[in-house]
This record gives C-alpha cells, structure tokens and sequence, in this order.
C-alpha cells in the first residue's frame, strides 16, 4: 500500500473524469471521432448512459454512451484484464434492458424485426505489463468446453502508454495529453518522488497548448484522490496476488510432502493457489479497492458465494 491512503469519496478513475464528463462532451466526441475515423462536430450529440451504483447496486462502468446509433462502451484499465469480455457482457446486458424498457419505438414481442444501437466495446489500457497496440480480447476465450458458443463478444484493447497508438493520441489531442501526464508521473515517480509530488510536478509539466492541463489545475485534489486510488489499487492487487500465490505454492509443497505423491503435490499447489487467490480478492473488498460483484467475477463465483466465503476469512 502506498503511504498516502486514497480517499474513498472518489472512486471513479481519471480517465471517467475526463472522458466520461457530461461538461467536456467535446473531448468524448474527439475520442469517438478518433476511434472511428468520423467529423461528428456537436457534442450534444452524445447521451451518456453510463451504470452508476445507484441504479446496480456495486455495479458501475466506466463510460458508455450514445451517438450515431451505436452504444459505445468504453472501459480504462490500469492493469491487464482479460475478463473485459465478460464484464463488458453483464454492462451491455443492463444498458439495452434499459434501452428496451424506455424507448418507445422498440417491442420486445412484435413479429417484425427490431432495431437497436449498435454495440462497440473499448478497452483503454495503460498498465505496465507490456502489450500489442491493439488486441482483440473474445468471450468465447473463457468458455469452458471448446464447442461453438452462441454467445461472443470482442472487446478491442487499446495500449493508450505515450508512444503507443501515437495516430489515435495524435488525432484525440485530450487522449495525448492524458497520456503524457500518467508517463510524466511514472517518471516522476521513478526519479524518486513522492506519489503526491509526482502528481504536482506532473501537471506542472503539461505543455501550455494541453487541453486538460487547466482542468487538471481546477481539479487538483480530486485528480490526487482519483490517481492515488487507482495507482494503490493496480499496486495492491499485483502485490496481493503475488503474495498469496507464493503462499499456495508453499501450501501444496507441503501438502504434497505429506502426501508423498505427485498426484498429492499437484493437486495441492492447485487447491493452494485457489485459495490464495480467493483470500488476495477478499482483501481487495475489504480494503475498498474492489466491490463484491467485481471480485466474485474475478474467481468465477456468484456473489452469495463470495458473500458467504468472507464471512470464514
């Protein structure tokens, strides 16, 4: 954990601040323009539809959005994730329900062909593990049998790292620069600054044509609380999985000792990774870095299940 604890009044990633912002509208357009290689100029245009907490209770996503009949679903992720798929399944899931239930020109029950917003879904990556410009992350990926399923969904994943994509960061001026601060603030951090400091110097050294440098000003402290939340959540999972991966590896040696066979061995460092692993997401509830839906998805649980599961650790 850093030393500084995040605030947990915020709890929304930067790039929602400013990319999800009903009062920066322009900058969403200009990502969706970039994305999609089109000159829509008004703003207006767009409809945010994003999940909020109060509608799904522990259920948020980052930004969705409506304009030229396609609903698009963008996601920020600080580390890799290979569930998006998934996810993003469950957040398409709740906006067309919505969609369904409201729009007047939709009927669920007719006989004839109906119409729907077409579906993008977006994953913008800015972690430190190393990845392809692009890659297109499946459904079908996670499913357990190889047979041909019905369902499948793509999630295109974005390496938004400065030097990265550098024709989208060019075309989407908001995007270069949101990138450039989190490069100058890792390498703030690597000169040996503090997390608070980097952040300062970070925003002090955003070139004067930045179109969110003002923003980032005006909002000084809630970017702070929002990049030292997510900077300690990617840090805490990654130092949390790796702790308790050693300790199931410990856990099936030494079961696989008493066992005295390899059948023993193996099968215990699987149980002891599983359980490590359950144990490490169980700790990011409790430390408010994940919620409860989030992290039953993670190991593949219901939520009553992991639900039941905190209440033994």
């Amino acid at each position: 954990m850093s030393s500084v604890n995040a605030n947990r009044e915020y709890k929304d990633r930067l790039f929602k601040f400013i990319f999800g912002n009903p009062e920066k509208k322009e900058w969403t357009l200009s990502l969706y323009n970039a994305m999609n290689g089109s000159h829509y100029t008004n703003p207006e245009d767009i409809s945010f539809n994003t999940i909020e907490d109060a509608v799904y209770m522990s259920m948020k996503n980052d930004v969705s959005f409506l304009i030229a009949d396609t609903f698009n679903f963008f996601e920020h992720q600080s580390s890799f994730n290979p569930n998006m798929p998934m996810r993003m399944l469950i957040y398409a899931g709740m906006i067309y329900d919505g969609y369904t239930e409201t729009c007047d020109d939709y009927h669920k029950f007719s006989s004839i062909q109906q119409h729907a917003p077409t579906p993008k879904c977006v994953c913008f990556y800015n972690g430190l593990k190393e990845t392809e410009d692009r890659t297109v992350l499946k459904l079908s990926d996670a499913f357990t049998t190889g047979s041909d399923p019905d369902i499948e969904v793509r999630v295109t994943m974005i390496n938004i790292n400065y030097g990265h994509n550098e024709e989208l960061l060019r075309n989407c001026k908001a995007l270069k620069d949101y990138s450039y601060f989190v490069y100058r603030v890792r390498k703030n951090r690597a000169a040996g600054n503090n997390l608070i400091k980097s952040i300062d110097l970070a925003i002090s050294e955003q070139p004067e044509d930045s179109l969110i440098k003002s923003f980032l000003i005006k909002n000084r402290a809630e970017v702070k609380n929002m990049f030292i939340t997510e900077y300690d959540e990617a840090r805490h999972m990654a130092q949390l999985e790796e702790e308790y991966r050693e300790i199931g590896l410990e856990e099936g040696r030494a079961e696989g000792r008493v066992e005295g066979r390899a059948e023993g061995r193996a099968e215990g460092r699987a149980e002891g990774r599983a359980e490590g692993k359950l144990q490490a997401f169980v700790e990011l509830v409790k430390d408010g870095f994940l919620s409860i839906s989030q992290a039953a998805e993670r190991v593949n649980m219901t939520v009553p299940e992991f639900e039941a599961v905190m209440q033994t650790m």
